[in-house]
């Protein structure tokens, strides 16, 4: 019996998985991100280092045989790139970053969520300007098209208008964190009775946040009830509209919507913060936020935007692979000039599969190469 959350992916499913990441590493390849692989296990105080409790309790952790430190196994691929931006690769200007592989998680994220999820996603580092938001969203919707998800709803929040509105009442840790759960859950009753021990104008802002959803109104709605708040809601709520119009200009028929209290990932992302949803799906199908200046403990402050997805979560749409058709059968056997038929085959891109003597349970092929006119030929198999 295999773990809770945790799967194998027979040769079908596997076969599609495998289709789907071939084809979205090529997709960020022609818009100029270059694969990169991490490794699956690190030192802790290097892979957790400045990213905060979130993802400190998703890491199994274990000791190094060979030098007695604490190794964790990468619960998210997005810190490792940040690292390899800042220390291993060192460059200037714009730096754009896609990868490939499995994490793991002590814990599934959602009821439904495998805990050894095959991460796939893009990073873009050093661009600190609303464009690269909105090439990174973009690509990302673009990934669900590959995938063949349609009805996608993208979510747009930003972790910067949350945290102005707290800065301004002047909320002790504890306050804060009580207020951050009940506002993750939208629980108004909860967020009522905690919003009580606030000043008059923090507490209409929290409990207006929860609220605060819906088309691009919310925008408006949010400068009238956020008037008294510093600057940087008005920042955050400018570089939402910017986001929303990029995007459009570009997907015309994007589905938008503002949730100003989506806080997921507030104690890692720094400003804009986005998922991606649709019909039949019980959670978000891909994510991503800016993350500026996770590079700072690696030696360099750098700006950061991205996103990442489940491979395993984007299969229902997909068309099963046809491991049956498409295939010659061989017969196993050391005729002349027999193998060096197969090699060719296969090395044209041909499927062949050996048929073994005596096998009664035969491949399914379509064709089947045998020796007529002194030549080995393929043909529709009868």
């Amino acid at each position: 019996m295999l773990p809770d959350g945790v799967e194998e992916l027979l040769p079908q499913q596997a076969a599609k998985v495998e289709s789907l990441r071939r084809r979205l590493l090529d997709l960020y390849a022609c818009w100029g991100y270059e694969l990169v692989m991490p490794p699956l296990m690190e030192f802790t105080d290097s892979l957790l280092i400045g990213l905060g409790s979130d993802l400190d309790l998703q890491t199994f952790k274990m000791t190094d045989q060979m030098s007695g430190r604490m190794l964790g196994i990468r619960p998210d691929i997005t810190p490792q790139t940040a690292r390899m931006d800042a220390h291993s690769l060192n460059r200037e200007g714009p730096v754009r970053l896609c990868y490939a592989g499995s994490v793991l998680h002590t814990r599934p994220k959602s009821l439904l969520a495998s805990r050894c999820p095959i991460q796939v996603g893009a990073e873009l580092y050093g661009e600190a300007s609303v464009h690269a938001d909105i090439e990174v969203i973009c690509l990302m919707l673009e990934t669900l098209s590959v995938a063949g998800i349609g009805g996608v709803r993208l979510d747009l929040g930003h972790v910067g208008i949350y945290r102005a509105v707290v800065e301004a009442a002047g909320l002790d840790r504890e306050l804060e964190q009580e207020l951050f759960d009940a506002l993750q859950r939208k629980s108004m009753p909860e967020l009522k009775t905690l919003a009580e021990r606030l000043p008059a104008a923090s507490r209409d802002a929290l409990l207006g946040l929860a609220r605060l959803h819906g088309g691009e109104e919310v925008l408006e709605r949010a400068r009238d009830l956020l008037a008294y708040a510093p600057k940087a809601v008005e920042t955050a709520l400018s570089q939402l509209a910017a986001v929303a119009a990029g995007v459009r200009a570009r997907l015309p028929k994007a589905d938008i919507f503002f949730d100003l209290g989506e806080l997921r990932g507030y104690h890692y992302h720094t400003g804009l913060v986005f998922a991606a949803y649709a019909p039949g799906f019980g959670r978000a199908l891909a994510n991503g936020g800016r993350y500026d200046d996770v590079g700072q403990v690696f030696g360099r402050a750098r700006p950061a935007t991205g996103f990442n997805t489940d491979l395993k979560t984007l299969l229902s749409n997909l068309p099963d692979e046809d491991a049956a058709g498409g295939a010659i059968a061989a017969p196993a056997e050391d005729a002349e000039g027999l193998w060096e038929a197969v090699a060719a085959l296969r090395a044209d891109g041909e499927r062949v599969v050996s048929v073994f003597p005596g096998q009664t349970d035969m491949p399914a092929c379509d064709r089947e190469l045998v020796f007529l006119d002194g030549l080995w030929q393929v043909r529709a198999r009868s």
